[in-house]
């Protein structure tokens, strides 16, 4: 768990983020500065300062222990349903591992037994050759000794009555033997492996997944050319400068305002007309909405705001199941795998909650969700990120539970006990959102057609060809996917459908 800041550290923080030279020349040289002095750099640089929210007694001596005391017993579930979880991973390897070599030893056994069917069939013409002189000699020495000797008529009869019932039982022997060997011939085609083409393997870069903590926080993403930031060490935190693929600085306890994001996007040149064009992205990633985000006057610029904040976790997190998704196709395609790959299978097969090991049903399910949809699905569930769903619960798809946590809705029906679902952040939601679509029985008809448009070789299918297989998401039915391609059209959400993140940009990470 990350350890709290005191007001001195946020300032700092702050200092780091916006790169102020004059507070970091000073701590480089091991000047110490106080909490006014640095509020007066912050200010002299237009930098909003967070209010210092001092805890009262009683949280401090009542409701702390409470909380720990709490932290502990969700600690020791969660090592429980690890123990749970393991203990079935290993019946389940157990399981696998013996459904392998019974399969192996059946494969064996055929194969064994086509190779006994294919020699016996090369006897065969032997044997034919042999029967046809025995019986050619036979008809010669019989007809022979008809044309020489005076013909009896019984005998005459009974000879020509014989040689037909022969020729009979030649015919019938021979009809056998060549539909014996057109079903060997069939069952060898069947035992034989089909051989899949292996594509190579497109390195594709791994989105990082951060630590989900339980109050919302913000994650900033910034692109910079060199690295700046030093590396400071004090009371156990530190922030460190890694050569990864984003920039990602977490901003404790802070809850920005829209000023400040609408700044931020300024400063890091983030456009959406250059996304349109460029089809990239900026990795920007924010762990909750603006609270104000409501207050903008203009409706356009609400709108940009909302697409700008959920647009890169939602190419993020299709990013990650496109990865899969060629990995499952590789590993699919060989004909032996090692351990390490049929235990990630496993984990997909969980994950997607595909029975019985069917790969056909896993690959139709890792699958990505279009863009234009995604967006217009958070755009309608949330109210374009202003919903007190969204902001209490960083809830953007309105996804019903009737066992987790969630927030009640204000105007439910009496014989209703549903509630909306909370996550941490923002990107939580998403990553739940594109798995009900992909698991849930109620999108069976969406992962049909979407397998049936890759069928087809579409590199980027089009959000509007499925939309009218969303009927089920919300009780409206036909009406909700109207509204949703309304939304898709008016705001050219089609247009981000190829969007893919920009890389070669380095991460600052705040680790404890």
């Amino acid at each position: 768990m990350k350890k709290k800041l005191s007001y001195r550290d946020k300032l700092l923080e702050l200092a780091y983020i916006y790169s102020v030279k004059e507070i970091q020349e000073y701590v480089k040289n091991r000047k110490s500065l106080t909490t006014g002095q640095l509020e007066l750099i912050l200010r002299k640089n237009n930098i909003a300062i967070p209010k210092d929210y001092k805890t009262s007694f009683i949280k401090e001596n009542f409701f702390k222990p409470i909380s720990k005391l709490k932290n502990n017993i969700s600690d020791f579930k969660e090592n429980q349903i690890k123990s749970k979880n393991k203990f079935i991973r290993k019946s389940e390897n157990f399981k696998y591992d013996t459904l392998r070599k019974i399969n192996g030893s059946v494969k064996n056994l055929w194969s064994n037994l086509g190779k006994i069917g294919l020699n016996f069939l090369n006897i065969i013409p032997t044997l034919g050759r042999t029967f046809y002189s025995f019986f050619a000699t036979i008809l010669t020495d019989l007809f022979h000794g008809i044309y020489n000797q005076k013909i009896n008529p019984g005998s005459s009869k009974q000879v020509i009555i014989g040689f037909f019932l022969v020729i009979g039982i030649t015919t019938a022997i021979i009809s056998v033997i060549s539909n014996f060997t057109d079903l060997e011939q069939v069952k060898k085609i069947e035992i034989e492996e089909p051989k899949v083409e292996v594509k190579k393997e497109v390195k594709k870069p791994k989105a990082q997944v951060k630590k989900e903590v339980k109050k919302p926080q913000v994650q900033v993403k910034k692109e910079v050319k060199k690295p700046q930031v030093q590396v400071k060490k004090e009371k156990g935190q530190e922030l460190k400068v890694k050569k990864k693929n984003v920039a990602e600085v977490i901003l404790p306890d802070l809850n920005l305002k829209t000023e400040t994001v609408l700044n931020l996007f300024k400063d890091v040149n983030y456009d959406l007309t250059q996304v349109r064009n460029k089809k990239l992205v900026k990795p920007i990633y924010f762990t909750q909405f603006p609270k104000d985000l409501d207050e903008l006057q203009s409706t356009r610029l609400k709108k940009e705001t909302f697409i700008k904040i959920v647009l890169p976790l939602i190419v993020a997190e299709n990013e990650r199941i496109s990865a899969d998704r060629e990995k499952l196709k590789i590993i699919s395609g060989k004909k032996f795998t090692t351990d390490l790959e049929k235990q990630w299978i496993r984990q997909k097969l969980l994950e997607y909650k595909v029975k019985k090991g069917d790969i056909s049903e896993l690959v139709k399910r890792v699958d990505i969700i279009p863009t234009s949809i995604a967006l217009a699905q958070a755009a309608k569930e949330s109210g374009w990120g202003t919903s007190r769903f969204a902001l209490e619960g960083n809830a953007i798809f309105g996804q019903w539970t009737w066992s987790g946590q969630g927030i009640s809705p204000l105007q439910r029906e009496g014989d209703k006990n549903h509630k909306v679902l909370k996550f941490p952040i923002l990107r939580a939601s998403v990553k739940a959102y594109q798995n009900n679509l992909n698991t849930h029985k109620s999108y069976k008809k969406f992962r049909e057609k979407r397998e049936s448009l890759r069928s087809k070789n579409k590199d980027f299918i089009n959000g509007l060809d499925l939309t009218e297989t969303l009927k089920n998401y919300a009780q409206t039915g036909a009406e909700y996917t109207k509204i949703l391609n309304q939304i898709i059209k008016q705001n050219r959400l089609t247009d981000f459908e190829p969007v893919r993140l920009v890389n070669s940009v380095k991460q600052i990470e705040l680790t404890s």
